[in-house]
């Protein structure tokens, strides 16, 4: 699109919350679940409200930068996938560089904010931030793109708890295998979505490396899920309320396969936002067994 013809003034408020995904906020949800689950543990379910706020707010900073930063790498593609021909950059509504200094604004926002933590998890946020920006282009290397995402959605995890603790302990890493696992198995859902437009364009993704098995191999993450989650509840001794809450993610993933049992576009985009009530119910196990008593 002519810049000339481009909205102007408020008119272009639209585009820039596509762009950033504000007014999708199935994607905010997915990162703030594993980040409030890491607070409650690491904080022994009372953590401080400055630090709260920090990361709730950090959440929104850097799941908007991680969206930018993913439409500017698939600028050129995603104008021949159904589902994303329509977006801001493609269609040439935002510039490249409008785009390239929304996400520098972002980062530095929420960098800012990190530096009202400690030095330790100032410097766990440099990892953060290379995580968030290489991800949209291993796409175009790698059959894994959604171990990258998983990555960098679970990099919350370790600075939940070196803002609380100081320190990384092994609950900690067990939790950031887990979101890590369930992150691949839910993204491998979505980009079910857009597999036969991917597979025509060249982009790689876990549905187009698992094909046939991909039901499977989504089982199994969830699986794998489920069981490092049950591992941190043994260490930390946690009690009713954490296991109901596994069980009802447990049924949620459940729900799930029956949802993409036909592959149908519509039904695995349905299943993909399934996973915030996956993690929603985590969230309240673990809030209300380590409430305050």
């Amino acid at each position: 699109m002519d810049q000339a013809v481009r909205p102007r003034g408020l008119k272009r408020l639209p585009d820039f919350l596509q762009l950033t995904r504000l007014d999708r906020p199935i994607g905010t949800w997915l990162l703030m679940w594993p980040t409030l689950w890491a607070l409650w543990v690491a904080a022994d379910g009372m953590p401080a409200r400055d630090t709260l706020l920090i990361f709730v707010a950090g959440v929104y900073l850097m799941r908007a930068a991680g969206c930018v930063i993913n439409d500017y790498a698939d600028r050129h593609w995603d104008g021949h996938v159904k589902r994303t021909k329509t977006r801001p950059l493609a269609t040439g509504r935002i510039s490249e560089n409008e785009a390239k200094g929304l996400f520098a604004g972002l980062v530095i926002a929420a960098f800012l904010l990190v530096c009202f933590t400690n030095v330790f998890t100032v410097m766990l946020a440099f990892g953060g931030v290379v995580l968030a920006f290489i991800y949209p282009f291993m796409k175009r290397y790698t059959n894994w793109p959604q171990l990258f995402l998983g990555a960098a959605f679970s990099w919350s995890i370790p600075m939940a708890f070196g803002a609380v603790l100081e320190t990384v302990p092994v609950e900690a890493w067990l939790l950031f295998c887990a979101n890590l696992a369930w992150t691949v198995a839910y993204d491998t859902e979505y980009a079910m979505v857009d597999r036969d437009d991917d597979l025509k364009v060249g982009i790689k993704s876990t549905a187009v490396l698992f094909g046939h098995y991909d039901r499977l191999m989504i089982g199994l993450l969830q699986l794998a899920t489920l069981t490092l989650l049950a591992i941190v509840g043994t260490r930390l001794a946690l009690g009713g309320f954490f296991w109901l809450g596994l069980v009802a993610m447990a049924l949620i993933f459940v729900y799930q396969h029956w949802l993409i049992r036909h592959r149908s576009r519509e039904r695995c985009f349905q299943a993909f936002l399934n996973n915030h009530w996956a993690g929603l119910v985590v969230c309240a196990g673990l809030v209300l067994e380590l409430w305050p008593v």
